[in-house]
């Protein structure tokens, strides 16, 4: 089946342009077109033909590159006794201890569709929550895995699970500690262990993994604090060809901690075992050596910063602009979810820059979109998405240019003044997921209201 969309701005891989036809066949764009038509209305109407009109501006796909779908249950919970993020961290456990695999598939659905409410296509599901309670595996131990892609499925959005290596509680002077009580349910026995349970949930999908058409199995190391040294190298040897993603110096005191037992930084680590290249992200990569940026920017390892969770925790800036000068392409997540604004994390990845510099200006609109979309897309495996050309998956984002946040803005600059609010609709691999505001889904609030409430109960 084709259909045929008319864009009243496009972004196209050479720069914004005007009156931009969309012909879109089996997935795929097939056709691109500019001038065409005389500028689109309202949104979701008719055009000339069998045009489909899209309001504003339309951009490729969003990438969310690293997400934690069970956070979601924390949002507007956790700012009543201050902390860190490390005492943030205990109200994170006890959400985890609640979930089974039926709660976490309603859970995620409803967070994958707020996602895609916001512009999402592709998301990167950083999963460690693999076992039950005290960490005894389900019938199946990819049930929590399977439930992720399930969910996924659903809401209409493609996943890449990055399936989470995390073997050890944490890290200091004196070596590795046991996982505590509270994260049984993440670990498996052994390096090996984890990779034995990853090959058997991979396959089988029409996207090269995963057991079902848009999912793909990626991996992921934990943290150097969670991941002994010696089992680093069998994580990324398990992990070849595919995307390897890791958390990377998001705390001071997981760079002390690695420089008292190993002598060097999580970066430096990572580099001695293998770990760095052009198929991993690093993830928040927040305090960082100049050696350190130069490492990824070396390996053209991607760096997903995740703003409104980096400052929701207080974790710190990150040297944005510093790492993708170094060459590290840069992508965005949301993380634990505190908000789901992919255009709000790439505003935000300029505004941290301009406080952390004192300059306007760091980053480009057009940098911007590109860590918004194709650089994000990458990172997960979908070399395919995140432009508007023929050939390239049928993802699109519709932001609209009348709303009170962007009326008046210029259309090449809308990243900076839209927010998810203004978010049209939403093309998956050619499929309307979201029309004029509502996700096919329906009621998103009440999903995530129903999913929620249930783990807080007498908590």
């Amino acid at each position: 089946m084709t259909a045929t969309y008319l864009a009243e701005h496009a972004w196209l891989p050479g720069g914004l342009a005007s009156g931009v036809r969309l012909t879109v066949a089996d997935g795929r764009f097939t056709a691109v077109e500019t001038g065409a038509g005389g500028g689109a209305g309202g949104a979701g109407g008719a055009g000339a033909g069998s045009d489909v009109r899209l309001a504003g501006v339309v951009l490729p796909g969003f990438a969310n590159a690293h997400s934690h779908a069970f956070h979601r249950a924390l949002r507007g919970r956790t700012h009543d006794r201050g902390g860190t993020f490390w005492s943030w961290r205990e109200r994170m456990y006890a959400v985890a201890s609640r979930l089974d695999p039926d709660s976490y598939l309603a859970l995620a659905r409803a967070t994958f569709a707020e996602m895609a409410l916001a512009g999402v296509t592709s998301v990167g599901e950083f999963h460690y929550l693999h076992h039950g309670p005290s960490g005894v595996p389900y019938d199946d131990p990819n049930a929590m895995g399977r439930a992720l892609i399930e969910a996924a499925r659903q809401a209409g959005i493609r996943i890449t699970l990055l399936d989470t290596c995390y073997l050890a509680g944490g890290l200091s002077a004196e070596g590795y500690a046991p996982l505590s009580p509270e994260q049984q349910r993440f670990g498996d026995a052994s390096a090996e262990a984890w990779a034995a349970r990853v090959a058997a949930l991979d396959g089988g999908g029409a996207d090269g993994g995963g057991g079902a058409p848009g999912a793909l199995v990626g991996a992921a190391i934990h943290s150097v604090r969670a991941v002994p040294r010696e089992a680093l190298s069998t994580v990324v040897r398990a992990a070849q060809g595919r995307p390897l993603h890791v958390h990377v110096s998001e705390q001071p005191a997981e760079n002390a901690a690695c420089l008292a037992a190993h002598g060097m930084t999580p970066t430096a680590l990572l580099a001695d075992a293998g770990a760095l290249g052009p198929l991993t992200t690093a993830v928040h990569a927040t305090h960082l050596t100049d050696d350190d940026v130069a490492l990824l920017g070396a390996g053209g390892v991607t760096v997903a910063f995740c703003p409104t969770t980096e400052r929701d925790l207080a974790d710190g800036i990150g040297p944005a602009r510093a790492l993708l000068s170094a060459g590290a392409p840069l992508a965005l997540g949301s993380d634990q979810h505190a908000v789901i604004d992919l255009i709000e994390e790439a505003r935000a990845l300029e505004m941290h820059e301009r406080l952390a510099s004192g300059q306007r200006g760091r980053l480009t609109p057009t940098q911007l979109v590109e860590a918004l979309t194709a650089a994000g897309q990458r990172s997960l495996g979908w070399t395919d998405a995140g432009r508007l050309e023929v050939g390239a998956r049928a993802d699109l984002v519709a932001v609209r240019l009348d709303s009170v946040r962007t009326a008046g803005a210029d259309p090449a600059q809308v990243v900076l003044a839209a927010t998810a609010s203004d978010v049209d609709t939403v093309l998956v691999d050619g499929r309307v997921v979201v029309s004029q505001g509502r996700h096919l889904l329906g009621d998103v609030a009440s999903l995530l209201a129903d999913a929620i409430a249930p783990l807080w109960d007498g908590g």
